[in-house]
């Protein structure tokens, strides 16, 4: 049998379950997952190894008209994303109503130039009076090469999606090495599962206003050491995210510490800072530290 391997991008809009579905394929958490849409800021790449395939999949920040400079810059992550990749899948939420959004998503499928796949999504949470005039609508909408109803929280239908992709895409040796399951630096994961605790903790606009970058990390023969600051845009933001008595920031950095420990596979000695960086989402050279695909570049200069 050949061997097949390429490159998918997942495009939707946000909160339709793109990171959770790659994270189940690669059966690792390689993208953070929330409730809050926009959690996803950055083309993140997952990678299935199979033994008759490796199919590399780029997560990608939800479809949205952007408002400021974070939010350009995630538009433009999606856009990128489309450059030299085989397939394109758009996952679409079954569990709420077709709205304008769609139709934006649905246009804004129109720049890839190749085959697009449409996963429609969270069907434990719909019947198949409602499931079925919906797939007929988005095949009226667009030309999709081939649609599959999945659940990815529940990994139902995921593996005929996953066994569609490979169908079509080319026959070639593997990209990666066989035990890869990411491209992104160890830092960037880590800052990624500060800032998805950070997330999780809080509410209302306080999420948005989230963003983490490591600023340490040593690594010793038994411990690893690392510092992550976490950066709001106001005051009481800041007052929310430590909490009375710094019970927040303590239950923030004690869920992060446990998932950083099996991702490194090491014990580890987490240390968070909590700072204001007043309407960092509009400031250029911040937003651009919190791009993976720049970190890496720092660190090959370093």
């Amino acid at each position: 049998m050949a061997f097949r391997s390429g490159f998918v991008a997942i495009v939707g809009r946000p909160n339709a379950g793109k990171s959770t579905l790659v994270n189940t394929l690669v059966e690792r958490k390689v993208s953070i997952v929330s409730s809050r849409p926009q959690t996803t800021r950055n083309r993140i790449q997952g990678i299935v190894n199979r033994d008759d395939a490796q199919v590399v999949l780029v997560d990608t920040p939800g479809i949205h008209k952007a408002e400021n400079n974070l939010s350009r810059q995630m538009m433009d992550e999606a856009e990128n994303a489309l450059d030299g990749v085989d397939l394109l899948t758009l996952v679409a939420d079954a569990s709420v109503e077709f709205g304008p959004g769609d139709r934006y998503s649905l246009g804004w499928l129109k720049r890839f130039r190749g085959p697009v796949f449409l996963a429609l999504n969270k069907i434990d949470r719909v019947s198949k009076p409602v499931l079925l005039p919906l797939i007929d609508r988005y095949r009226k909408s667009f030309e999709f090469a081939e649609v599959f109803p999945i659940s990815a929280l529940k990994n139902d239908g995921c593996t005929d999606l996953l066994n569609g992709w490979i169908t079509r895409l080319p026959e070639a040796p593997p990209f990666f090495p066989p035990d890869q399951f990411t491209d992104q630096p160890e830092r960037f994961l880590v800052a990624e599962l500060v800032r998805e605790k950070a997330i999780s903790a809080t509410r209302q606009e306080v999420p948005h206003a989230i963003a983490a970058l490591v600023d340490s990390f040593e690594e010793g023969s038994e411990l690893i050491k690392i510092r992550v600051t976490i950066y709001v845009e106001r005051e009481g933001q800041k007052g929310i995210l430590i909490g009375k008595g710094g019970e927040m920031i303590k239950k923030i950095g004690t869920e992060a510490r446990k998932e950083i420990e099996s991702l490194l596979a090491s014990h580890v000695f987490l240390d968070l800072a909590v700072k204001v960086q007043p309407n960092w989402r509009d400031n250029p050279a911040m937003v651009r530290q919190l791009d993976w695909h720049r970190q890496l570049e720092q660190l090959a200069g370093e």
